[in-house]
């Protein structure tokens, strides 16, 4: 799991330096075979989505780091980016209120600091 943290911060990083707002971390490794953790960020416009998204894979690309699949990228409403073990949601601020992930996930364990990673 130590690979995943690794990409947890670099993604979380990569989301802030585009102005990515409302960023969590949730780890769901004990509740779910889908992932270690989501990260969930919302953006304000679909330039920005789009922009947080790209900023994502380029940091994680020069890391070794390849995504899997990305859904959603030309809409921007909710993009996901798949990592293996972190899966990145990006969202609009209104689809991210609407789908309300921290909600449905919320048997998992929200990561206020990303230093106890």
């Amino acid at each position: 799991m130590d690979d995943s943290k690794k990409m947890v911060k670099l993604a979380a990083a990569a989301l802030e330096e585009k102005k990515g707002e409302n960023i969590t971390v949730i780890d769901i490794h004990d509740i779910s075979v889908l992932a270690d953790y989501f990260i969930i960020a919302d953006g304000n416009n679909a330039s920005q989505v789009q922009a947080m998204a790209d900023n994502v894979e380029e940091i994680l690309g020069k890391e070794g780091y390849v995504c899997r699949q990305t859904e959603g990228y030309q809409n921007a409403g909710w993009i996901l980016m798949d990592y293996g073990d972190v899966i990145v949601h990006i969202f609009s601020r209104d689809d991210r209120l609407f789908y309300d992930l921290e909600r449905i996930w919320r048997d998992g364990k929200t990561i206020v600091d990303l230093s106890e990673l």
